[in-house]
């Protein structure tokens, strides 16, 4: 198993990206990530597209078709979560912005342009709490204070090392428990059907949006 993780990892870490030297011809650049190597995104590899026969079975071969087109690609990032925020809170002020360089910096890091947060606790957190008094069905007492010790001053300065624009999700891991059938934030259960409406949804918009990042996304809760 094992063997088996570190193999998946370096294949991940593999990375293929077309370019167009100025002689007009495409190629493809390799950057690797690779363990116990110096590999950290290098540049390891370069390939010229030249025109080609049918291939064989036994040939391993990417087909890239430019006029077929899926979904629109978003970004590439990783999640802040309570328990990231603390450990980066407890780290040296010259370790914390070099983290937040190899990580956000487009220049001199990997330019992650998307952040996931959680709306409430997650399982990555010391503890379990909400946004919201218990039993409180109107969300009068809505507040993201509990948020700014450790995750707000976290994401505002991703969001700096990112050039000022970082698309923030934020997704609810579980609702109140109030809210849900087994009136428990763990062990599963589901939302309650009176709770099936966008006024949540729009309390944190406002709120996380006096953080400075207009760019933002949530989903259901």
């Amino acid at each position: 198993m094992k063997n088996t993780l570190i193999l998946i990892i370096i294949c991940l870490g593999a990375a293929v990206c077309p370019a167009q030297p100025s002689g007009g011809h495409h190629e493809i650049v390799v950057y690797t990530t690779a363990e116990k190597t110096e590999y950290r995104l290098t540049r390891t590899d370069a390939n010229p597209f030249v025109r080609s026969v049918q291939p064989l079975e036994s040939e391993i071969c990417i087909f890239v078709n430019p006029r077929k087109t899926f979904q629109t690609f978003l970004g590439i990032g990783g999640a802040i979560t309570d328990a990231a925020a603390e450990v980066f809170a407890k780290l040296p002020e010259p370790k914390q912005q070099e983290l937040l360089t190899a990580y956000f910096d487009r220049s001199k890091g990997i330019g992650y342009t998307l952040a996931r947060t959680s709306i409430h606790s997650s399982d990555f957190a010391s503890e379990s709490y909400t946004y919201v008094n218990e039993g409180d069905k109107e969300l009068t007492t809505f507040s993201i204070d509990h948020d700014r010790q450790y995750r707000i001053p976290l994401i505002k300065r991703a969001i700096a090392a990112a050039g000022g624009r970082l698309t923030l999700f934020a997704s609810p891991w579980s609702p109140p428990a109030f809210m849900k059938s087994n009136k428990s934030m763990l062990k599963g259960g589901t939302l309650l059907p009176e709770y099936y409406n966008p006024k949540s949804r729009l309390n944190y918009n406002k709120a996380i949006s006096g953080i400075g990042n207009p760019n933002s996304l949530n989903t259901k809760a």
